[in-house]
């Protein structure tokens, strides 16, 4: 009996450390892939039972259990490729196979990796080269990205990046900083109007213009410090979408700055925050002229008619240049002129037991009921870290340590065989005996 128990704890000896020579070796083979989680072959002592001092014992043996430990991080390893992606930090990114891009939300499995290199295909969709697809959530047309419930990929989708895709950014706010000859409101003055011209980008990316008319009020006497100020709109047909009558201060105080605004026709004038609300053809337009006694929106001062500084959001259509995935997840599209907008945000998914995900090929998990179920966090948010681009996350193995780990074992393996020859050995004395 206690022969054949070391005999079977021999056997499970040898059986246990090719496990961890399993383990040693896939963890030495991938110890330059990236988004690599070591494995680990955990000992655990088997007990037959016996009364304590009966002066006999059986040997019970060992097992072995093994774990991916997903939880590990790998150092981060800086790249050429805007989308070569990784993530600073707990969470992981949702991807799915290629063969389910197509496939409805409720369908397609939902599954995650730590780091991935990225790149479109033909059809612009996000891949590695092993055939995993990025997700995300779209944004609209203005960037933003609607609610999503976050316990369930319904919502996400592969990422495209179309090439040859453009866009436009219609303007939806003007600073206007003018400075009006105050001379033109003195008696004796012609009263001519004066003409500016602004450039502002509509909806389809065209380019349009409001024509503004600053038309002084001449007194009898004395200066009036009143001008008319008329707003039209090419895009409307050179239609009238703003009046307003203008008075400037001539104190010694606040001398050439707004003193009120009278609304004749047009959107109304916030005096807190110096603007006009027009409405132009694509749709609503803020235009900035400065609040009372501000002297950095429309003044009156000198002899001279000045632009100062007129500036304004939106740009003409534009062709892809470049896209990016900032810390937050939001992937950003850049065009030649110089427009910026999101297209995707692409989430971290989170799980209260990460070493509990089913590990699958090309560094890629589901989850698992050891796990637990999965929660979409935006990067930075919750438990969650950040997502780094042009980075890609190393093999957590520790090349030297595993050497050891490996010496160690084939010592161990030797001298379980050393056990089951030692029992041959001994099983055939008492097979002698008997002739």
């Amino acid at each position: 009996m206690t022969i054949s128990s070391s005999l079977s704890a021999g056997v499970a000896g040898l059986n246990a450390h090719a496990t961890k020579l399993a383990t040693i070796s896939d963890n030495i083979a991938n110890s330059s892939t990236f988004g690599y989680k070591r494995a680990t072959a955990d000992f655990q002592s088997l007990v037959i039972g016996g009364d304590a001092g009966s002066g006999s014992y059986s040997a019970g043996g060992v097992r072995t259990t093994t774990q991916r430990l997903i939880d590990e991080h790998g150092p981060l390893i800086s790249t050429s490729n805007p989308m070569d992606i990784a993530v600073g930090g707990r969470g992981m990114l949702p991807v799915t196979q290629e063969v389910y891009a197509d496939s409805n939300p409720g369908e397609r499995p939902m599954m995650m990796t730590t780091t991935g290199s990225f790149r479109t295909d033909s059809e612009g969709v996000l891949k590695t080269e092993t055939g995993l697809v990025l997700l995300g959530w779209p944004a609209d047309a203005d960037g933003n990205v609607a609610t999503y419930p976050r316990d369930t990929g319904v919502g996400l989708e592969p990422v495209v990046i179309n090439a040859n895709q453009t866009a436009g950014d219609p303007t939806t706010s003007m600073k206007l900083g003018v400075n009006l000859p105050a001379v033109e409101t003195e008696a004796g003055a012609d009263g001519a109007a004066l003409p500016l011209s602004v450039e502002y980008f509509g909806n389809l990316g065209t380019s349009e213009t409001l024509d503004f008319s600053f038309t002084p009020t001449v007194p009898g006497t004395g200066s009036s410090n009143t001008w008319t100020m008329q707003i039209t709109d090419s895009a409307s047909g050179g239609a009238v979408v703003g009046e307003y009558t203008l008075v400037f201060d001539d104190s010694r105080a606040d001398g050439g700055t707004l003193a009120s605004v009278t609304v004749v026709s047009g959107g109304p004038y916030n005096a807190a925050e110096g603007t006009l609300d027009l409405t132009v053809a694509g749709g609503p337009l803020s235009l900035t002229i400065g609040g009372i006694s501000d002297p950095n929106g429309l003044t009156q001062l000198s002899d001279s008619f000045a632009p100062v500084a007129i500036t304004k959001n939106g740009s003409p259509v534009g062709n892809l240049t470049a896209v990016q995935i900032d810390e937050h997840g939001f992937l950003k599209a850049t065009y030649d002129t110089g427009f910026i907008r999101t297209i995707y945000q692409v989430p971290l998914v989170d799980v209260s037991n990460p070493n509990g995900l089913t590990s699958i090929s090309n560094q890629a998990y589901q989850v698992s009921p050891e796990s637990g179920s999965f929660f979409m966090w935006d990067a930075g948010d919750g438990p969650t870290g950040e997502v780094v681009g042009f980075a890609r996350e190393g093999s957590t193995t520790d090349v030297a340590g595993e050497l050891t780990n490996l010496i160690q074992t084939q010592r161990a393996y030797s001298s379980n065989a050393k056990v089951i020859q030692t029992v041959d050995e001994m099983l055939q004395e008492t097979t002698n005996i008997k002739r």
